[in-house]
C-alpha cells in the first residue's frame, strides 16, 4: 500500500505548500486543526502529516493521544514562519546569514 504526505497549516503558510504540490488543508486555531487532523486519521492511505508547530501546540490533550496510540499516520509538527521585525532591510538580512552561517547572533554597528 502506498501512503500519502499530508499538511496542514495556517491560511498564510497554506499557499507555499500548493505552489510546491502539496495541497494544504488550512487551519486557524488549535480546535480546525484538531478536526482536520480527525479527517486526515480516518484516511487509510494518510502515512505522514505535516502540522505547524503553533497548531500543533494548541491541540486538545485527549486529540495528541488518540494520534500517539496510532501507528500510522505519523504527525510532525514542522516550524512556521517567524515574523521578526529586526530583520527588516539588508543588515537584518545580514544577520540572519550570519547567525545561520556562525551559530550566533551579531550586531552591526
Amino acid at each position: 500500500m502506498e501512503y500519502s504526505v499530508h499538511v496542514i497549516c495556517r491560511p498564510e503558510v497554506a499557499t507555499g505548500f500548493s505552489l510546491a504540490g502539496c495541497p494544504p488543508l488550512e487551519a486557524s486555531d488549535g480546535a480546525a486543526a484538531a478536526e482536520r487532523l480527525f479527517e486526515l486519521t480516518c484516511r487509510p492511505e494518510s502515512g505522514v502529516i505535516l502540522m505547524q508547530d503553533d497548531l500543533y501546540e494548541r491541540l486538545p490533550a485527549d486529540v495528541l493521544r488518540y494520534v500517539s496510540k496510532r501507528p500510522l499516520p505519523m504527525l510532525v509538527p514542522f516550524p512556521g514562519p517567524v515574523w521578526d521585525e529586526s530583520l527588516r532591510g539588508p543588515e537584518g538580512y545580514i544577520v540572519e546569514m550570519l547567525h545561520q552561517a556562525i551559530g550566533y547572533r551579531v550586531r552591526l554597528r
